[in-house]
């Protein structure tokens, strides 16, 4: 489930800001970037520097990015997508940066008469359950800004949009009755009540781990009426590695005007 995430929400992001996707397969696919897009992913200033001078002809690069590998063709170039790739959290730190400024609505059949368009508040939270292991989930909600409505797997919605950046003929915004960060505030809550709800034993196998570990280091010390600087060294190490918490965070978000039906 969190590959099929991941490939989402590479979608969207794409989509979002513009990029053609050029071919999309099962457990792949390539996207032809646009030039803002190879500026901000692909480490190329001195091409662009020469460009800008020169005055020729930009050629954004292509990104073949395969996010199941057991799926895409074994000869296949490309990088693979998964919540450690550094190529993805590159992507996570861009949508961060522009996410703030996607706004997109749908592009709802022609019907001939005006149609209003509702404003929805899309968020993609990352939850990490961190010990001395680490666990992901990317949460993807949705918060209806005029009724309060909240649903999960948002994007999962969305993939089935015509989506543009700009309102359609024939298509007029109707304004929220929810202000966007009240929305963010509600989401957080939602998100909140939703991990207090998890099974929370990994937590107590990390204190487990935690206290084997330091019952090992007094141990090992316990001959030393007074414990040496390395000992408390040691015993702070232990306890940044094994203290279980847990991190939340915007991976990225935009409003998105939708018809009354979209979601029905």
């Amino acid at each position: 489930m969190q590959q099929q995430q991941i490939s989402e929400f590479l979608e969207t992001f794409f989509t979002a800001n513009s990029c053609d996707i050029t071919e999309k397969q099962p457990g792949y696919m390539t996207v032809q970037l646009t030039v803002d897009m190879d500026k901000e992913l692909m480490n190329r200033p001195f091409y662009w520097t020469y460009l800008e001078k020169t005055g020729g002809v930009p050629n954004p690069m292509q990104l073949t990015l395969i996010t199941d590998a057991k799926r895409a063709p074994a000869d296949l170039k490309g990088e693979i997508m998964h919540f450690g790739a550094p190529r993805l959290h590159q992507i996570f730190r861009t949508a961060k940066k522009f996410g703030g400024h996607i706004r997109l609505y749908e592009n709802p059949p022609n019907t001939g008469s005006s149609q209003s368009l509702h404003p929805w508040l899309g968020v993609n939270v990352m939850v990490s359950y961190q010990s001395d292991k680490k666990k992901d989930h990317l949460y993807s909600i949705g918060l209806h800004l005029i009724s309060g409505a909240i649903i999960e797997d948002f994007q999962d919605h969305l993939e089935n949009m015509a989506l543009t950046p700009r309102i359609p003929d024939l298509c007029f915004t109707t304004s929220p009755m929810i202000k966007v960060q009240s929305g963010l505030l509600r989401i957080q809550n939602f998100i909140q009540a939703k991990f207090e709800q998890d099974d929370h034993s990994w937590a107590d196998d990390a204190r487990q781990r935690w206290n084997s570990d330091m019952m090992l280091l007094s141990h090992f010390y316990e001959d030393l009426e007074e414990k040496p600087e390395s000992y408390h060294l040691e015993k702070e190490a232990l306890k940044e590695l094994y203290d279980p918490h847990i991190h939340v965070s915007i991976t990225n978000g935009g409003l998105f005007y939708l018809s009354r039906t979209a979601l029905a």
